[in-house]
C-alpha cells in the first residue's frame, strides 16, 4: 500500500479525538491510580468510539525502522485502532526500536529480524575476552546518542515538529519511554547466557556491569523526559496504561533466576533506578511469582505488569501485589474472568488490559 504525507494521517487523527471522552477516560485512570477503585477490576471503554476517515497503513516493522514518517504512522495507527474500537488504553506511542536500543550504545552489533516476520530487531551479544567488558567498564557510560540511539532521538525531534500543529494530538496521544529494558535484561543482552554462570564464577565483574547498565538506563530516561515528560511529576503512562512513577523496568531475564539470586545480585540495581524516577513499576513476562516478594519490598515500587498469568500461582501474585496495594496493569482478561469467578476479590487494584510478550502478535 502507498504511504500518504505524514500530515493525512496527523489530520485525521486530529479530527476524531474527542476531549471530552479522552478526558473522562483520563480522569478515570488517575482515580485508577488513586485507588478510588476499592473493588473488583478496572476495565474502562472510551464513551464513543471514532471510525477513520482515510485507509491507515499496515507498515512491516523493518520499514519503520528505517524512515521517521513510516515509525510515526506505524505508531499513530495503533492510535487510530484504539480510537476506532473505543479501547481503553489512553492513546500512546514510542519510539519503537526494539530492546537493543542501550546495547548498540555499547558497540553490540544491531540485528534486525527477516522481513516477513514483521518482529522487532534485537542485538548480537558482545565477543567476550580481549578485554571487551573491561574496556566498556573503563570507558562508563556511553554517548547517549551512540548505535541506534541516535534513531531514537533524531525521531523524538521528527515527532515533535510533526505535531506542533496538532493541539490534541499534543495533548492526548502519550509519547512514553522507549524499551530501556533493566539492567538484569540489558547486561544479559551484552554478555550473553554466559552471565548466569559468571554471577557465581565473576560477580564482580557482573556487578559492575549491572551498576554501568543502571547508570545508563537513567542517564537514558532523564534526557528523553527533556523532549517528552512524564504524565505527571508522579505518573507516566507505559503501554497505555497509567501507573505511578515515571519508570518501567522490563525485568524479563529474571524468570532464568532465583528469588535470592535476584535479591543478592539484582534487587539493589533495580531501586536506584526508582529511587531516580519517583518509583515505577516492573514488567515481567514468563514466570515471576518466585522474586515477587522481593519485588514487593522494593520502596516506590507501585506496580507490576506481567504477561503469562497462567506461568504464574497467581495466589501468590495477588499475595504480593493487591493485597500490599500493588497494582497489577494489563492483566490478562481471561485471568481477571477466572479470579472473579473464583471469589477472589482483586480490591479495586487490577487493570484488566492486553499485555503482549515481545514475541505476542495479538
Amino acid at each position: 500500500m502507498e504511504i500518504g504525507r505524514l500530515d493525512e494521517y496527523l489530520y485525521d487523527l486530529e479530527n476524531r479525538i474527542q476531549e471530552e471522552t479522552e478526558e473522562k477516560l483520563t480522569d478515570a485512570w488517575i482515580d485508577f491510580v488513586n485507588h478510588k477503585k476499592k473493588s473488583g477490576y478496572f476495565a474502562p471503554e472510551r464513551i464513543k468510539v471514532s471510525e477513520p476517515g482515510i485507509k491507515w497503513p499496515e507498515i512491516m516493522i523493518n520499514d519503520a525502522i528505517e524512515d521517521y514518517t513510516r515509525m510515526a504512522i506505524s505508531e499513530l495507527a495503533k492510535c487510530s485502532s484504539m480510537l476506532e474500537r473505543g479501547g481503553g488504553e489512553l492513546l500512546s506511542i514510542r519510539a519503537n526500536y526494539g530492546t537493543g536500543i542501550i546495547p548498540t550504545m555499547f558497540g553490540a552489533p544491531f540485528f534486525i529480524m527477516p522481513y516477513e516476520n514483521n518482529t522487532l530487531p534485537c542485538t548480537r551479544n558482545l565477543v567476550k575476552g580481549e578485554g571487551v567488558i573491561e574496556k566498556l567498564l573503563e570507558d562508563g557510560v556511553p554517548d547517549l546518542r551512540a548505535g541506534i540511539s541516535r534513531r531514537v532521538f533524531e525521531f523524538a525531534e521528527f515527532y515533535k515538529e510533526a505535531i506542533r500543529n496538532y493541539p490534541k494530538i499534543q495533548k492526548y496521544v502519550h509519547v512514553y519511554v522507549p524499551d530501556l529494558q533493566g539492567p538484569l535484561s540489558l547486561t544479559e543482552n551484552l554478555m550473553g547466557s554466559d552471565m548466569y554462570i559468571d554471577l557465581y564464577e565473576e560477580p564482580e565483574q557482573i556487578e559492575a556491569v549491572l551498576q554501568l547498565t543502571t547508570d545508563t538506563i537513567i542517564a537514558m530516561h532523564k534526557e528523553w523526559f527533556s523532549y517528552f515528560p512524564a504524565f505527571s511529576k508522579d505518573m507516566c503512562v507505559d503501554w497505555g496504561m497509567l501507573h505511578r512513577g515515571s519508570v518501567m523496568i522490563r525485568n524479563d531475564a529474571a524468570m532464568n533466576i532465583s528469588g535470592d539470586c535476584y535479591e543478592e545480585f539484582v534487587q539493589r540495581y533495580d531501586q536506584q533506578i526508582l529511587d531516580a524516577f519517583e518509583g515505577g513499576a516492573i514488567h515481567f513476562c514468563g514466570k515471576g511469582d518466585h522474586y515477587i516478594d522481593r519485588i514487593a519490598d522494593m520502596r516506590r515500587m507501585y506496580a507490576i505488569n506481567m504477561s503469562q498469568p497462567e506461568w504464574n500461582k497467581m495466589d501468590i501474585i495477588y499475595r504480593h501485589t493487591i493485597e500490599k496495594d500493588i497494582q497489577i496493569i494489563g492483566l490478562n482478561p481471561k485471568e481477571t474472568t477466572r479470579a472473579s469467578s473464583a471469589g477472589i476479590d482483586l480490591k479495586g487494584n487490577v487493570y484488566s488490559g492486553v499485555a503482549l510478550s515481545a514475541w505476542q502478535k495479538e
